[in-house]
């Protein structure tokens, strides 16, 4: 059975269909939404399939007659443009696993740097390239809604990412990234090990129902930096919210008035704290099956290592590359689906021994 299954998915099409035509169905009007809007993407991804499964049949048969003409010249045309058919296919067959709550939606992407200073502060500059050079290959939409910038490096930033499946793609870039390397900042020339932390959050709808107390929440107002001509610097327009329950920090400063950045700081935090409440439920739920080792893994999730060696390896999945250099300039796709479809496997943290205890790793 192809992982697409489209006898499934046209099942679904169906029900959602009757669904839509009973009397009260939009008497719950967010309800509506949302199922009118997973319909429509059901019916266009089945569409997609089956306009390319169609291509490939097509062109597997010319394949049979050319083969049986010992047309040589024909035969090699049509194995050229079988490829990027079968690339197409691997490419919709990953959506299947996009199905969670909010992975079509948009995202957040947080990047701070751990202690370390100069060094972590550069690391997260240079994983900020790396997550902007994959949104421009994979054509995402981005702004940027904060930017803390130090002399060497950022000190945090957060960016908007727009687009179909924008958090179901990276909502696996979550967690701490180590990067191991023979520092530039060291006039010894010596092996500094840095960490940053990158946090993935969807975009809620406006009716998400997160509650955020006026009196849990701390205000603080200062200049944007950055981009923005004079006005950035002659008033404190950039907000930025700590939520004193949890700690949680956001702060905006992509619009022009404190009251915009106010705004868009609260969305953002609201974001956070609903993925906080997702992750407490399923930790209460490994609890409850007995699932304790897969929680003490910790957060780190991959490792960047220029030297002794060229590797960059995540830590749950085993993907793995030499090409450490093709990752920092975005080739992120390996890993991106490599979560995907371990994610979607139920499977365990690789890098987790028998013990339980963390491998030791470079």
């Amino acid at each position: 059975m192809s992982i697409f299954d489209l006898p499934r998915r046209k099942r679904q099409i169906q029900e959602l269909e009757e669904l839509t035509l009973q009397p009260n169905f939009w008497t719950d009007r967010n309800r509506a939404q949302s199922t009118s809007q997973k319909l429509a993407e059901l019916k266009k991804s089945c569409e997609a399939f089956e306009t390319l499964a169609a291509e490939i049949k097509d062109t597997a048969d010319l394949l049979e007659i050319a083969d049986a003409e010992h047309d040589v010249t024909m035969f090699e045309q049509l194995v050229a443009q079988l490829d990027p058919l079968v690339k197409r296919l691997d490419t919709l067959e990953l959506t299947t696993f996009l199905s969670e709550e909010y992975d079509a939606s948009d995202c957040y992407v947080s990047i701070k740097p751990g202690a370390g200073g100069t060094e972590s502060c550069d690391w997260a500059s240079m994983l900020y390239r790396m997550y902007c050079r994959w949104l421009d290959r994979n054509e995402f939409k981005y702004e940027v809604m904060d930017l803390q910038e130090e002399e060497q490096g950022i000190k945090s930033a957060t960016l908007l990412v727009k687009g179909t499946y924008a958090y179901g793609y990276l909502k696996g870039e979550k967690g701490v990234h180590r990067l191991v390397r023979i520092s530039p900042f060291d006039s010894n020339a010596r092996r500094h090990t840095s960490f940053t932390a990158v946090d993935v959050t969807p975009v809620l709808p406006d009716d998400a129902d997160i509650e955020v107390r006026d009196e849990d929440i701390k205000l603080d107002f200062f200049r944007s930096s950055g981009a923005g001509g004079q006005h950035v610097n002659k008033t404190s327009s950039a907000v930025r919210i700590t939520h004193l329950p949890t700690g949680i920090v956001v702060a905006c400063q992509i619009e022009r008035s404190q009251h915009q950045n106010r705004e868009v700081a609260l969305n953002m935090l609201k974001a956070k704290l609903y993925k906080l409440q997702q992750e407490s439920r399923e930790k209460e739920l490994k609890n409850l099956q007995g699932d304790q080792k897969n929680i003490s893994f910790g957060s780190q999730i991959r490792s960047y290592v220029f030297c002794p060696y060229t590797l960059v390896k995540d830590l749950r999945t085993g993907e793995q590359t030499s090409d450490v250099h093709g990752v920092m300039d975005g080739d992120l796709d390996r890993f991106v689906n490599g979560y995907l479809k371990w994610h979607a496997a139920g499977e365990k943290p690789r890098g987790i021994g028998a013990d339980g205890e963390e491998e030791e790793e470079i």
